[in-house]
Formats: C-alpha cells, sequence, structure tokens
C-alpha cells in the first residue's frame, strides 16, 4: 500500500475545502441530502459511483463536499476517471486536494489515475510531480506518464522517459510501446522505431493489434511506406485504425492511386470506415482530380449515417474545389458550421486552379485569421496563373504581417523569384530557409537549385546541387536544364553523362534539358545521339517538345531542308510549337519562301496567335519586303490579332520595375534616356552600327534608329546601371526573343560600363561579358 503525501501546491486548496465543509455545516446542519443517502459508507460511494457514470460530475463532488465519511479508493478513481472523460481540470485538482487533506492510502492505480487525469486535461507539470512523488511505480505508472508527453507534442520528453524506464527494468507493455511508438513517429526517428519494433518482436509483442497499428503510424510519419506496408500485410488482423493509417499514409506520402485502392479494399472485406478514413479518401481524390471517384465516396459518406466532423467537411470543400467544381465547393463552404483555416485555404486554392484570381483574393481579405496555409495558397495560385510579381509581393506582405512561412511556402515562392530573375529576393528566401534548417529537404534544395539557374546564377546553383546528399531524378534534371539555358553546353551533356551512370535514370523531361543544350550550342551531331540515345537506350518515347527540339536544332543549323523533311516524317501531326521552331529558323536565315509556308500553316492551326504574323513580318523585313509586312499587318487587323508587346524587367532593391518599348511611365525616364543617349554614343565610337531591319516600319532611318535604341531591354539595362553599384551584375528579364540588335548592344554595353549583363529572353539566357555574350551569337 501507498500512502498519498500532500503536496505542498495543493495545501492551499485543502484548506479551501475543508473551510467551505465548515461553513456549509455551520449554516445548514444535517441536511435533507444526508438523511436520504444515511449514514452508511456503502451507500454513500455507490451514489457517488452512480453519479459519475451518469455523467453528472459535479452533483458526484457535492456530495463529497456535503459528507463527512470516509472515501473508498474505487470512489475516488471513479471520481477521476469522469474528471478525465470530461477533461475536468479545475474538478480534478479539487479531488487531488480532497485526498491530500485526508491523508488517505491507496493503491498504486490511484496515482496512475491522476497522472492520467493531469495529462488528459493537458497539465503536465502536475502530472510530473505526482509521477516524481509516487513511492513505487509501476508500468502502468511509466506508461501513463510516457503516454502524457507523447500526446502533448513533447515527444523528446517521452522519449527519454522512456529510456530511464528501461534502466529501473520495468518492463514495457504493449501500451507502452503503443505510447513510444507514437511520440518517435513525432519526431521521425525511423532508427529508434526499429529498436522498439526490436523490442515488440523479443517480447512476443508485434501480433498485439495495438503495437501493429502504432508501427504502422510510426513508420508512416517517418516516410517510411515499405516497412509500414510491410507491418500492416503481417498483422495478424487489422481493424478500422490499422486501414486508416496505412490508407492516410499513402495519401500523404504520395502513394495517392494506392490510398483508394486500399480504401476500396477495406470495404471489399467489409471493414467500415470512419471519418478520418472517409477524410483520406477525399483528400486523395482532391490529388488526383478524379471527381467522379470523389463523388461516390461523398455519397458513401453519406450513407453511412456517420455525422460530420469538421475535418471531412474541409475535405469535401477541398475535393470539390481541386476538381474543378468551384461551385459545389462554395456551396458546401458557405453552408459549413464553423469554418476552419483548412477550408478557406481549400476555397483559395480552388479559384486559383480555375484561374478566377480575384474571387481567391476576395476570399483571403475575408478571412477573420491568416494563418499561413491560406498565405501559401495566395502565393502558390499567383505563381500557378502566371502572376510572378504577385507571387513574390504577397510573400513580402506575409512576412511584414509576422506570418512564418513553411516548406511549401518556401517552394511554392522560389519558382516565382527564378521567373521573374528577382535573384536578391531568392537569396534573402535562401537565407531564412537556411536559419530554418530546411535547406537540405530535396524538394526545398531542388527549387533553389532551379531558382538560381533561372536568375542566371549557375555557380549558385551547382553548389546546391554538390551539397545535397540524396540527388533524385528532379535533381539531376535541373542542373542539367540549368547549365543548358546558360550557354554551358559542354557542362551539362557532362553532368547527363555523369547521370547516366548514377543509379537514377533519365526521364523525358531530362532529355528535353539534353536536346535543349544541344540547341543552344548548336551541336546538332550530339543532339542526333541524344534523341536515338531516348529511345534505343531507355525505351522513352519522344513527345511533341523533344521533336521541336530537333527541329530548332536543325533549324538554327541552317538545315532547312533537314528540318522541315524530319517534320514530315514525324509519327505526331506536328504543332505549332513544332512549326514555329522552324518558321524561326527562317527568319534567322532569311529564307523568304519556306517562311511563307509554314506560316501559312500556322495561321490556319491558330489564327489569332500573333507569333506567326510577327516572324513573317521580320522575314520580310530582313529582306526589305515592305509590301510583305504590310500584307500581315492587314490580316492581322481583319483577324482582330493583338501583338504581345515587347516587355522587360529589372529587380532593384527588392522591387521589379517593368518596361516597355519607348515606355516613359518610370519615375526616373529622363534620367534613363540621358543613359541610353550617352551610351550610343559610346557604343558608336566602338563601331555599333544599328541593325534596321528589326524595325518593322518603312520609316526614315533616323526614325528607325530612335526606336530602336528605346527597346524595352535596353531601357532596363540602362536603369540597372544607374542603380546598382559598380561591379555588380545586371539582370534583365523579357517576355520575348531578344532581337539582334539589342543582342549587338547589350555586347557593346558590357564592354564600355566593365560590368557583367545577363539578359533572359523566353528562349535562353545571354551573359554578356568584355563584349562577348555566352551564347557565341547563336540563338
Amino acid at each position: 500500500m501507498a500512502t498519498l503525501q500532500p503536496l505542498k501546491k495543493h495545501k492551499k486548496m485543502a484548506l479551501l475545502v475543508g473551510l467551505t465543509l465548515q461553513q456549509h455545516r455551520k449554516m445548514n446542519g444535517t441536511t435533507a441530502l444526508q438523511k436520504n443517502l444515511g449514514h452508511g459508507q456503502t451507500n454513500f460511494n455507490e451514489k457517488v459511483r452512480s453519479l459519475c457514470k451518469q455523467g453528472q460530475l459535479k452533483e458526484a463532488i457535492n456530495i463529497l463536499q456535503i459528507m463527512n465519511q470516509r472515501v473508498e479508493p474505487s470512489t475516488y478513481s471513479c471520481l477521476l476517471q469522469s474528471c478525465i472523460k470530461k477533461k475536468a481540470l479545475s474538478e480534478g485538482k479539487l479531488i487531488h486536494a480532497y485526498l491530500n487533506r485526508r491523508g488517505l492510502t491507496s493503491e498504486t492505480f490511484l496515482f496512475n489515475t491522476l497522472i492520467t487525469m493531469y495529462g488528459k486535461c493537458g497539465s503536465l507539470s502536475d502530472a510530473r510531480e505526482v509521477f516524481d512523488e509516487m513511492p513505487e511505480r509501476n508500468v502502468i505508472s511509466w506508461t501513463a506518464m510516457i503516454s502524457a508527453y507523447a500526446s502533448s507534442e513533447q515527444a523528446e520528453t517521452a522519449l527519454g522517459l522512456f529510456s530511464q524506464m528501461q534502466w529501473t527494468n520495468v518492463q514495457p507493455n504493449h501500451f507502452t510501446l503503443s505510447a513510444i511508438l507514437s511520440a518517435i513517429g513525432r519526431v521521425a526517428s525511423l532508427e529508434q522505431g526499429l529498436e522498439v519494433q526490436a523490442q515488440a518482436v523479443r517480447r512476443g509483442l508485434q501480433s498485439d493489434l495495438f503495437v501493429g497499428n502504432a508501427l504502422v503510424d510510426m513508420y508512416v510519419k517517418c516516410g517510411s511506406m515499405e516497412d509500414a506496408l510491410h507491418v500492416f500485410d503481417t498483422m495478424p488482423q487489422q481493424d478500422v485504425v490499422s486501414w486508416t493509417s496505412i490508407i492516410a499514409g499513402c495519401e500523404q506520402n504520395g502513394f495517392i492511386e494506392e490510398a483508394l485502392e486500399m480504401f476500396r479494399q477495406m470495404q471489399q472485406l467489409g471493414v467500415m470506415p470512419n471519418l478520418k478514413t472517409f477524410t483520406s479518401a477525399l483528400s486523395a481524390c482532391a490529388s488526383l482530380s478524379a471527381l467522379e471517384q470523389g463523388v461516390e465516396i461523398h455519397n458513401q459518406l453519406n450513407r453511412s449515417g456517420l455525422k460530420h466532423d469538421i475535418l471531412v467537411e474541409n475535405a469535401l470543400v477541398d475535393m470539390y474545389a481541386k476538381c474543378g467544381k468551384i461551385e459545389k465547393a462554395r456551396d458546401l463552404f458557405d453552408k459549413m458550421p464553423q469554418r476552419t483555416g483548412i477550408s478557406w485555404t481549400a476555397m483559395i486554392a480552388g479559384y486559383m486552379i480555375n484561374g478566377q484570381v480575384e474571387e481567391a483574393v476576395k476570399v483571403f481579405e475575408e478571412m477573420p485569421e491568416k494563418i499561413t496555409a491560406p498565405w501559401t495558397a495566395m502565393i502558390a495560385g499567383y505563381a500557378h496563373n502566371g502572376h510572378c510579381k504577385e507571387a513574390v509581393e504577397r510573400y513580402q506582405q506575409m512576412e511584414l504581417a509576422g506570418v512564418k512561412p513553411e516548406l511549401k511556402t518556401f517552394v511554392s515562392v522560389l519558382p516565382a523569384c527564378g521567373k521573374l530573375a528577382a535573384l536578391e529576393q531568392g537569396k534573402r528566401i535562401h537565407k531564412e530557409i537556411v536559419r530554418r534548417q530546411l535547406e537540405s529537404h530535396p524538394t526545398v534544395s531542388n527549387a533553389l537549385m532551379d531558382m538560381y539557374a533561372k536568375c542566371g546564377s549557375i555557380k549558385e546553383a551547382r553548389y546546391i546541387f554538390d551539397k545535397m546528399q540524396h540527388k533524385d531524378g528532379v535533381s539531376w534534371t535541373s542542373i542539367i536544364g540549368g547549365y543548358g539555358m546558360n550557354g554551358c553546353a559542354k557542362e551539362a551533356l557532362n553532368l547527363f553523362e555523369e547521370m547516366q551512370h548514377s543509379s537514377t535514370n533519365p526521364c523525358l523531361v531530362t532529355f528535353l534539358c539534353v536536346l535543349h543544350a544541344c540547341c543552344h550550342a548548336g551541336l546538332v551531331t550530339e543532339g542526333k545521339k541524344y534523341f536515338d540515345c531516348m529511345t534505343q537506350n531507355y525505351n522513352l518515347t519522344p513527345a511533341m517538345e523533344h521533336y521541336g527540339c530537333m527541329v530548332d536544332l536543325l533549324g538554327r543549323a541552317g538545315n532547312l531542308d533537314e528540318a522541315e523533311d524530319f517534320i514530315n516524317k514525324m509519327p505526331l501531326k506536328a504543332d505549332a510549337k513544332v512549326l514555329g521552331s522552324l518558321l524561326a529558323a527562317c527568319r534567322v536565315h532569311k529564307n523568304v519562301d519556306l517562311g511563307e509556308r509554314v506560316a501559312n500553316h500556322l495561321f490556319e492551326l491558330n489564327p489569332q496567335n500573333d507569333f506567326p504574323y510577327v516572324l513573317l513580318s521580320n522575314i520580310y523585313a530582313s529582306v526589305g519586303n515592305w509590301e510583305g509586312i504590310e500584307k500581315v499587318r492587314k490580316m492581322m487587323k481583319e483577324k482582330k490579332v493583338k501583338k504581345t508587346p515587347g516587355c522587360s524587367w529589372i529587380e532593384v532593391n527588392r522591387k521589379i520595375h517593368t518596361f516597355l518599348v519607348g515606355d516613359r511611365s518610370h519615375p526616373e525616364t529622363e534620367k534613363i534616356y540621358e543613359t541610353l543617349e550617352i551610351l550610343s554614343m559610346q557604343m558608336k565610337a566602338l563601331g555599333y552600327v544599328p541593325d534596321l531591319s528589326f524595325v518593322l516600319s518603312d520609316i526614315e532611318e533616323e526614325q528607325k534608329e530612335l526606336i530602336l535604341s528605346h527597346h524595352s531591354e535596353k531601357l532596363a539595362i540602362a536603369f540597372g546601371f544607374m542603380n546598382t553599384h559598380p561591379g555588380t551584375i545586371i539582370r534583365v528579364t523579357k517576355n520575348l526573343r531578344i532581337c539582334g540588335d539589342c543582342h549587338t548592344a547589350g555586347k557593346f554595353i558590357s564592354k564600355i560600363i566593365s560590368r557583367e549583363i545577363i539578359l533572359r529572353d523566353n528562349n535562353r539566357y545571354h551573359h554578356f561579358k568584355d563584349g562577348k555574350c555566352s551564347c557565341g551569337d547563336f540563338w
């Protein structure tokens, strides 16, 4: 028998309890309640226990305060169990104080119940104080305390206590192992999980349902689905908890189709899903945009008779939103009795997926409290819809609002930085990632590498790649593509050869990056070799993009007839992009006849696309055919085709500055044009001659030269030169392909100002330095 020692912190409460009793008796004397209960101890204890079972905790405590009799340990245990069910901490403390005031003796189980009560009520300090003052502890005592820590997300403390328990030679039971496995899952310590599983095997508990379920859950949280499935498959029996854990694990770890198949098998075996199972199945449907399956699962949920909780309602909104049924999602959202951050986020993401950016903004602004997830949904949504500037600005607003970004936030904003070539902002985000110790996560590393490559900082991209411990296909493909787009074809091909000797096989996207590298460098022989390698060595079927690369490669090298023959022999019917590559080659090599044939074909495929009209006009301009240009303009006017205006932008001091041709809207316009005039004079002194063929108008040469000098990329370069420190790289991005005159000007300006200029157009990167370009004038 163990004696409950009064706790110092509860003495005041015990005195208050005694004072209340004295006052009550003095005022009321013997009450009718006392008369009804009688004076028998058994009658009194039975009444208290009966009230507890009925859920009438306060009434039971009221009797406890009124009666001046000894209370049986089982009665106190019943009272504490009632506190556990109701999570009634204040009542639990009152009962604890009563125990201390009485100085009662009891079995160890009463201490254990107190620990459980405090743990379930979230008062870990009280639970630990009871645990530490226990004169004797059994396996239930240790398990109760470990469970309390594990449930309260103090996994490390739970693991430490489990180690202490083993030093005392108290052997864990199946409940102990289940609790510690839960803690291990929270910290994702696979090694410790394997050790606990070995203990379960040694103690013959591996076939226990509780332990089996805990093992499945632990392996799922550690991301080891192979181990989770092995445990699941070898369990003597599985219940709804087992199935739910494995289905949720598949869904959370990317095995989406497998999750839905497991859900189907579960039902075939007659196991009734619970709300958590339905939630995971609906989330899987959302990930796959599997509307038909999602609707069927929704119907099954309704037939089950289960009362919807907030999680399943969120999953329904998310599923319909991501499957394109945004009206249905909105209807469910509006009917929700309680909205959580998840439901708001689902609606934002759904509107963004459907391209309804303004509606997403409205939902975001209506949110009462904006946590990390909706901010991330806004950032990802802007990037998905091509609003990269807004994505970066929203991230900056999130920082100012004091909301901490998470892994998904970084993975969403970094591609936007890459598309904008916003290196300054990208580096700031990188620092935050390092501070948060997330740099080693493969998804983040790949996003960082891609961002640096698209900002023209291929050295930084390679540094990230070399630091990665586990390089997957995305990692190899990103760095190969990065080298290729930055004009480093040799390095790209060397890395591809290295990849082929690694454990990672190249995919179609990898080969696309390799072919792009060959195309940018004019490596026709190598391009043909790798195109054949794709089909012969890896049994991969080329997609339209691969054929387009080959046409571009052959055409730019001047092999126009071979390129046309390649198109005619393609097993796929050439699309606009493939034909567009051939038309671009006709512009480079001034082939009017072939250019007209290809352009007419493109006009038929997509009459509203301005691309072939502009290219054909460029071809006519290159040979001085102004009549042909006028004919094209007339066609565009009749078909109401609008030309996409050239636009360039540059990041300076974390702000994106945008310029159009002849733009005078910028606050520093006068200074920009003065700078350009000075640079133009210096270029001419070095031998620069404007290429007037890039002006598609039959006007005076002086006017043509003026138009050329005010192209958007030149304005951006001048602004960058004015507003950055000497020696700083000037980084400019353009939405269209750079014109030949601006390319020539870029080389001259880089020499004059002794600065490197990196200009990214919609095709590739140009690194201008010391009067030369990394593309070798082949683009």
